[in-house]
């Protein structure tokens, strides 16, 4: 079997995990193996049946196209499952070595008890005497004990000092590549904003159960922010462009990539052509790239061809982040947790659930009036979603 293409430019692919073992019997289409790519995991499916041979170490790179296991396909499907794991022997127990027998301290009535001054300097440091070695006749602790006796406060040393090391994957070495030359090729700037969240908290709060019951998936916060930014890309285009050498490339579509923590490290999927979609159509494929993201099996046509990034850190309790910019794309938005604040509405104070949002932006192509144009564009939507958002037809736009 040679390694398959994962997709286009990718030449060269590292082996995370054998699924089977040298020898074993596998059937056609049954996943053999996990490789990395620079972009994502993904299975290798035996494309036929019967033995194999190993021929690649877990953590080689191997190019696309290598030979990395062979397959006898002329060998018979063993009957009764697996040979009987070989017996281990039993070592006979060793000898525990002998302990250094302590010396013999003969106890009387002041074994452990301590003198007059003794007393004074322990009770000034706080510790008991009961916890003090004595040195004098029968055990007694002196005064020069008390005086050498060190608080229980734990010390800087004697504890575990044990490291490991493990290699890094191909895909995490490549995230680690693109997001330095993010810094070092970009001029990122972050602005940033807030949101009160409670407009959408109230939506959601009277439509989310029949909402679920109807379309069978949740009415998220995903939705609303992916379609403000729908319509504030619209509205700012440079946002959804990129540079391409001496040009800027600008795009009449938008291609929302959603950052999405898998078992494998962050990854990110793309809702295509997200203006065209509803609020069901958003979280509907929200959910779907999703579970494919976190079962590994996301694909690399599925990651690639962004216009624009929404990470949300919020998830994992972040107050206020600078996302970095995922390229070649010029701009990412950051939202984060959501928390009761006071905020002034009318004049007096209130308590309202509060979200801070941010803007990385490419300021080689985007200005900082589009930059925070953009963002509080996103935060009128958020903000007013019954009326910007909905077209003041509620029913409707959730296709109820």
């Amino acid at each position: 079997m040679k390694v398959p293409s994962p997709g286009e430019s990718i030449t060269e692919v590292e082996i995370a995990e054998w699924l089977v073992e040298d020898g074993d019997y596998v059937e056609k289409d049954q996943a053999i193996a996990e490789v990395d790519s620079d972009k994502a995991t993904l299975e290798l499916p035996a494309e036929q049946s019967g033995i194999i041979t190993l021929k690649a170490e877990v953590g080689d790179a191997v190019e696309v196209g290598a030979v990395v296991c062979l397959i006898d396909t002329s060998a018979a499907k063993p009957e009764g499952g697996a040979a009987a794991a070989e017996q281990k022997k039993e070592e006979a127990p060793k000898e525990a070595p002998k302990k250094e027998e302590a010396p013999v301290v003969k106890e009387s009535y002041a074994t452990g008890s301590a003198s007059p001054a003794a007393k004074k300097i322990l009770s000034e440091k706080g510790v008991s005497a009961a916890s003090v070695k004595g040195t004098g006749k029968d055990g007694r602790v002196t005064k020069q004990d008390a005086v050498s006796a060190v608080p229980s406060m734990g010390t800087p040393s004697g504890g575990s000092r044990g490291e490991s090391r493990s290699k890094l994957s191909m895909l995490r070495r490549k995230v680690a590549e693109r997001l330095v030359s993010v810094k070092n090729e970009t001029a990122m700037l972050t602005t940033f904003n807030e949101v009160d969240m409670g407009p959408i908290f109230a939506l959601r709060k009277q439509y989310k159960e029949d909402f679920k019951n109807k379309h069978g998936v949740g009415l998220g916060f995903m939705s609303f922010f992916t379609l403000a930014v729908v319509r504030a890309l619209e509205m700012y285009p440079s946002v959804n462009s990129m540079i391409d050498g001496k040009e800027m490339l600008s795009y009449d579509f938008c291609d929302i990539s959603i950052a999405v923590s898998g078992p494998k490290g962050l990854m990110v999927p793309v809702i295509r052509n997200a203006e065209n979609l509803t609020f069901r159509g958003v979280e509907a494929e929200v959910k779907r790239l999703a579970i494919r993201a976190r079962e590994g099996e996301i694909t690399v046509d599925e990651m690639t061809g962004g216009t624009f990034t929404i990470t949300n850190g919020g998830v994992f309790g972040s107050m206020l982040s600078t996302p970095i910019i995922n390229p070649p794309q010029s701009a990412i938005l950051g939202m984060h947790n959501i928390v009761e604040r006071p905020v002034v509405k009318d004049g007096a104070v209130a308590i309202a659930p509060i979200m801070y949002v941010a803007l990385s932006y490419d300021h080689r192509i985007i200005d900082g009036k589009e930059s925070v144009g953009f963002l509080v564009a996103v935060k009128e939507a958020l903000e007013n979603p019954e009326e910007i958002l909905m077209d003041s037809n509620v029913k409707k736009a959730l296709e109820m």
